[in-house]
């Protein structure tokens, strides 16, 4: 725990030294010639994180608008429709990570021990068994088979309940639903066979004494960094069954209904296998435009982009979907490491909304689309009504009727122990995912095996597919042409060998980039400098980096300057805690990251830099400093008009540290919940980053006893970069690591020398 505490003084140190610099510069003078007078009072970045924060909701609201582009639907016949949305199942299936077969099996096996048997109820016409099947590779679903005696079953059912409810609730067997809303029960005793799969609940604990997660959180962060997703691992469940119902009775109708957390899961797997004839949605349907504020567990990278509730339900058709409106699951989950987010029952008018939505993209389907909204009270009823079930079970049984009966089934053991079944299933998926963690690097070594290294020449031309791929897919980018920047600035420092201007440029509407430029002072006339473009870390401001010494920086940008560079030190929003934290939440349903939006900051930059007059284009390095180090991994990969990168106390094995629940360095136990980029894992390590930004010069700066990583994870993929850059490329000259004494900070040796060497300016 040393280092935390050291990075906990280094944040408090630096926001004095932010403090101090603010007021040595608050005599403001005039502006940058051939730039606007800079006005603006106030934080500056506080004013940047509330125009993002605008801009990205604004995003959200005109997402609806822009999934056309996604769609070609063929409404001419059901088959043609199947067909035309075929591609719009496999996006969504790859964005919640179902992508993995499922494993064949019989039907599934009995749960019992010497002690206890397998059957573990039974009410009128009907027998409960504690049942599991196989999934994926060690991972089960595992819950309550009823099973009808008097007459084979009329409808396969997957009965799914809430994530805080457990499969025997949701059969009558245990307290904690009302019996009207006992759908598995009130199903059985109307002739289906019915499975109910047991979920991961939203409990919260503390991981590894640090971060309070909820159980769903704690498995999501490893998932999401390697393509997966506790949504997917949990629709794969659902679809296991429907497997194994389907090779039983191809005959037999086959239907999925859920609540809450078991909605979402019944819609989804709804959309993505049409082998399920009907679904039932309770206490799930609503617009999604808010589910940034909903728990983590819930965000699906590229979400908004292509897909609403109303897409999801049309996916449906013209299969039957039944949607009702009532009481859904509210919760509201502290920011105590993990994720905020709130649970509430979505209103009634929200829900007639979507709905109709719904209805209208599916609306010119032959057949018609057979969607039905209930509405349980006024929207607020409990889940399981008459007119639900009524209507679901016409769908999958059209000659059944719904047993209505408030008599439960009789407990023949003892109360299952669902907190071990909760613990088997949170081992069995993290235990999946450690697995797929382990075999990560093998998959982006084929997905990097088009490089051609034959030549430095072709290797560059051949990394430009990659370099597209990283942008569009994983950083995220918005479809925007940059507005004219507007340069204002105004003189913030005025010091022996420099001067200092505080910079404004606009990037987008509303969005803009704010930093500070220093500029030596003796510039000849028509003389052109290198330019090194020095990123603070996190919570940090341009400020820390240029005066009061700055325990984690040092003023390198105040020494680089002393040293005849110009320098640059931008302002990147990932400061105020949550709210720079949900701007990722909210970037993240439209296929963005918070990168989206500093990517584009940076080109700004850079593209304004280069009209000064004392600007070498040529020659505009990057380094910088944690959160800034990642900024040094992904902005010079997609910015090639960055000449060379420095990544410094950040460089490590970058998807182990976000993926792996055994490491003490892992995200996995700390408060950075945005940190997680999906689907990293098979695609751009740290090491595939840096083989973007090759051929040009890269370094690597990492003291001993920095607690970012240790020595050896850090060797480790840097030893693949060097590999690239000496045995392959044969410019191993461009491509070093320096390892010093010291923690998380700027050293300030070999990467001055590195700067010096590559931009071609002499030492003083």
């Amino acid at each position: 725990m040393k280092w935390r505490w050291v990075q906990y003084t280094v944040i408090v140190c630096g926001l004095l030294a932010s403090m101090a610099a603010i007021a040595r510069g608050a005599a403001k003078g005039g502006p940058l010639p051939g730039t606007q007078s800079l006005t603006w009072d106030g934080d500056i970045a506080s004013r940047m994180v509330t125009a993002t924060d605008a801009f990205l909701l604004g995003q959200i609201e005109k997402s609806a608008d822009r999934r056309v582009r996604h769609w070609h639907r063929d409404f001419a016949s059901a088959e043609g429709y199947a067909r035309s949305i075929e591609p719009n199942r496999k996006a969504l299936a790859r964005m919640i990570g179902v992508r993995d077969a499922r494993i064949a099996f019989g039907a599934p096996e009995l749960v019992a021990t010497t002690a206890r048997p397998a059957l573990v109820g039974r009410g009128g016409g009907y027998e409960a068994f504690a049942v599991r099947w196989p999934v994926l590779e060690g991972i089960w679903g595992e819950g309550v088979l009823l099973m009808p005696t008097t007459a084979k079953p009329v409808a396969d059912i997957v009965a799914i309940p809430d994530a805080d409810q457990t499969p025997e609730q949701l059969a009558g067997l245990d307290e904690g639903i009302a019996r009207e809303s006992q759908y598995a029960r009130m199903l059985v005793q109307s002739g289906c066979r019915v499975i109910i799969p047991s979920l991961v609940s939203r409990k919260l604990e503390p991981r590894n004494g640090r971060a309070n997660l909820t159980h769903r959180e704690f498995l999501y962060r490893p998932a999401y960094e390697l393509g997966r997703h506790i949504i997917g691992y949990e629709v794969q469940k659902v679809l296991a069954a429907v497997d194994w119902f389907a090779k039983e009775n191809a005959s037999r109708r086959i239907g999925v209904i859920g609540y809450g957390e078991g909605g979402l899961l019944a819609l989804y797997a709804a959309a993505i296998d049409a082998r399920i004839s009907a679904a039932c949605v309770s206490g799930y349907f609503d617009d999604r435009r808010g589910v940034w504020q909903e728990p983590i567990d819930r965000n699906v990278f590229g979400l908004l982009d292509q897909f609403g509730d109303a897409e999801l339900a049309a996916m449906v058709a013209p299969r039957a979907l039944v949607v009702e409106a009532c009481k859904a699951p509210e919760l509201a989950l502290p920011s105590q490491g993990g994720a905020p987010g709130r649970l509430a029952t979505p209103v009634l008018a929200s829900v007639r909304a979507e709905f109709e939505r719904a209805a209208s993209l599916a609306g010119n389907l032959n057949p018609a689309a057979r969607m039905h909204l209930v509405v349980s009270g006024d929207g607020r009823g409990p889940s399981g009504s008459a007119a639900t079930l009524d209507a679901f079970l016409s769908a999958v049984a059209p000659d059944a009727k719904v047993a209505w009966s408030t008599e439960l089934p009789k407990r023949l053991v003892e109360r299952v122990e669902s907190d071990s079944r909760q613990r088997r299933q949170l081992r069995e998926i993290d235990q999946h995912t450690q697995r797929l963690l382990a075999e990560s690097a093998n998959e982006r070594r084929q997905f990097m095996g088009k490089l051609d290294t034959t030549s430095v020449g072709k290797y560059t031309q051949s990394s430009e597919v990659y370099r597209r791929y990283f942008h569009e897919n994983v950083i995220g980018r918005f479809d925007l042409a940059p507005v004219a920047p507007q340069a204002r600035s105004r003189l913030a420092y005025d010091m022996p060998k420099w001067t200092g201007y505080e910079v404004v440029l606009d990037v987008f509407d509303g969005v803009f980039a704010y930093g500070i430029l220093l500029m030596p002072k003796d510039i000849k006339d028509g003389q052109k400098r290198p330019v090194v473009v020095c990123q603070h870390g996190l919570e940090g401001r341009p400020q820390d980096v240029v005066t009061g010494d700055h325990p984690a920086y040092h003023d390198f940008a105040a020494k680089l300057a002393e040293r005849g560079f110009i320098t640059f030190a931008p302002q990147n929003p990932y400061i105020f805690g949550d709210r720079f934290r949900t701007l990722q939440r909210k970037a993240n349903p439209l296929g963005k990251t918070l990168f989206s939006i500093i990517t584009p900051q940076h080109q700004q930059i850079v593209n304004w830099l280069k009209t000064l007059p004392q600007v070498d284009g040529n020659r505009i390095a990057f380094y910088g400093l944690s959160y800034g180090g990642k900024t040094a991994m992904r902005v010079p990969a997609l910015v090639t008009d960055y000449c060379l990168s420095i990544c410094s106390a950040d460089f490590n094995e970058w998807v182990w540290k976000n993926a792996s629940t055994s490491s003490p360095h892992s995200y996995v136990w700390t408060n950075e919940y945005e940190i997680f980029e999906f689907d990293l894992g098979s695609t751009f390590n740290y090491a595939e980053m840096a083989a973007l930004i090759a051929p040009r010069p890269f370094m690597v700066e990492r003291g001993h006893f920095d607690g970012v990583s240790s020595d050896e994870a850090v060797a480790y993929e840097f030893a693949k970069v060097r590999h690239l850059y000496e045995a392959n490329l044969g410019i191993g000259i461009r491509c070093e690591i320096e390892f010093f004494v010291g923690p998380h900070t700027i050293n300030g040796k070999g990467t001055f020398d590195f700067l010096h060497r590559h931009l071609n300016w002499p030492k003083r």
